[in-house]
């Protein structure tokens, strides 16, 4: 662990690989995001339906969800440094495709494979946890996470205006291609200017791949139970893609689509528990013991916070442009002002986490959240539009500074599996965006907040579950030689 100051715009040491992973991140997220500035002028370019177009967008978050968990087990067993650099080169190849396609059906096929790359902050938190003591991790977490999410709302801005510059037909093609070109180059960039560890740290891989190890029988139940709302979830996105949604599959797809996800749930019970058998004939000695209710907390938190997030951005500019009689180009601009605030509010979530303990920040966020989206919930056009404007942003202040506190807790519980656990947590984010949104598409402006609200008042509640992280976590490494690190 790096013992150098904390100097935000030094570019040495552990400041470097912090610098180097928000950038990595933040491109992964200009490529997930790139379709969606752009989303009017492809559908009159290739003459997409409606409906195409919400598939699309469904499509883009469809495979996030189980990549997130594939690449926190990757990460853990093959290192932050390989695993970053390929998914940037791997994941350039489907946005090539998506600026070359010219049919809906090649567009559908690379829109849900550049969902991959939505897995790459899980990587992050790893390296990022690797090179920063406890005292800092959350404020460093927290820039990483924060300017790096920046990355949707950077694409949003700039890439119509480098559609406009390439101009005619296919300007769109260029700026779409021209992500995957960054994307692609960075990989090595990456590669080059890393290492996964300070000079003489070890990095701990586990014992077992294949699934995640617990410590315990009980807990072994808890994380069968945590894992059913994710494949329930994609079961909700086969149904949207249905007959009774947009009808790009038919009934008969649809329902392979369920068996599958049956059938893949089994084989991941079966190489959970293969992971986890010992358990039942070997107790696990008390210094290497965590507990996996502490990563449940943080899933459920992170459902309401960065899911709340993907789904408020998602409707935001309609319910500014509808609300408040304005253009969608006015109505846009306003609505970023949510976003906007990730660049300080996600490390303020990260920073107060550090000095004030994990719990705390936590329950104080919270609290603030579910008062936000109850406060946003009475916004109607007999407000004044700065007032309404001031309300979301102080709304977006919690759900961002919750997501900081959410990744300043993370890294703490067990760091050979801080890959899977990152992985487990944000793939929570995604299963609260599709879940929000569906709840938006079924009810009233003013109830989708309400839900929102309430559930942030069960993450306040879950809360009470967690203990504050204290003390050192043990590893052992391949010689059986153990190392405390310091997590408080």
């Amino acid at each position: 662990m790096s013992a150098e100051k904390f100097k935000l715009f030094s570019f040495n040491g552990k400041m470097k690989i912090m610098h180097l992973s928000w950038m990595a991140f933040f491109i992964t997220f200009v490529v997930w995001f790139n379709a969606a500035p752009l989303v009017s002028v492809i559908a009159d370019s290739l003459g997409l339906t409606t409906a195409q177009i919400k598939t699309l967008l469904i499509l883009n978050v469809a495979l996030t969800i189980p990549a997130r968990i594939i690449i926190g087990m990757v990460t853990d067993k093959y290192s932050s440094r390989i695993t970053y650099s390929a998914l940037l080169a791997i994941c350039s190849i489907p946005c090539f495709m998506f600026a070359v396609a010219d049919s809906f059906e090649q567009l559908a096929l690379a829109r849900f494979l550049i969902g991959f790359i939505g897995a790459g902050f899980v990587i992050g938190i790893r390296m990022v946890s690797e090179w920063f003591p406890a005292k800092e991790l959350g404020t460093a977490e927290g820039i990483y996470g924060g300017w790096g999410n920046f990355g949707s709302a950077a694409a949003a801005f700039s890439l119509p205006a480098i559609a406009l510059a390439f101009g005619g037909a296919d300007g769109w093609r260029y700026a779409i291609g021209l992500t995957g070109l960054m994307s692609l180059i960075f990989a090595f960039v990456y590669y080059f200017n890393v290492t996964d560890t300070p000079k003489g740290s070890t990095y701990f891989k586990p014992k077992k791949g294949g699934g995640l190890e617990v410590t315990s029988k009980s807990d072994l139940v808890l994380l069968i139970v945590m894992k059913v709302p994710m494949y329930a979830t994609l079961a909700l996105l086969g149904w949207k893609l249905s007959p009774a949604g947009v009808s790009m599959f038919t009934q008969d797809v649809t329902n392979l689509i369920y068996a599958a996800l049956v059938f893949v749930f089994l084989i991941d019970f079966y190489q959970t528990y293969q992971v986890n058998k010992h358990l039942f004939s070997v107790e696990v000695p008390a210094f290497e013991r965590y507990e996996f209710k502490q990563v449940a907390v943080l899933n459920v938190l992170y459902f309401t916070t960065f899911g709340s997030e993907l789904a408020v951005v998602s409707m935001l500019p309609l319910f500014f442009a509808e609300t408040f009689a304005l253009g969608m180009a006015q109505a846009g601009m306003v609505a970023s002002s949510y976003a906007f605030m990730n660049l300080m509010s996600r490390p303020g979530g990260g920073w107060l986490s550090d000095k004030f303990g994990r719990k705390t920040t936590l329950l104080i966020l919270t609290a603030g959240l579910a008062i936000g989206y109850l406060s946003v919930a009475q916004i109607d056009s007999s407000w004044s539009l700065p007032l309404a404007v001031v309300v979301v942003m102080a709304c977006s202040f919690f759900v961002q500074g919750g997501e900081g506190a959410v990744f300043a807790a993370v890294p703490l519980i067990k760091r050979r599996l801080t890959g899977q656990i990152a992985g487990m947590t944000g793939a929570y984010g995604n299963v609260g965006a599709v879940f929000f949104l569906t709840v938006y598409s079924m009810v009233t402006t003013q109830t989708f907040f309400y839900v929102i609200a309430v559930s942030a008042v069960f993450g306040f509640i879950t809360l009470f579950f967690m203990n504050e992280p204290k003390g050192h976590i043990a590893e052992v490494n391949e010689d059986g030689e153990v190392t405390l690190i310091s997590v408080s």
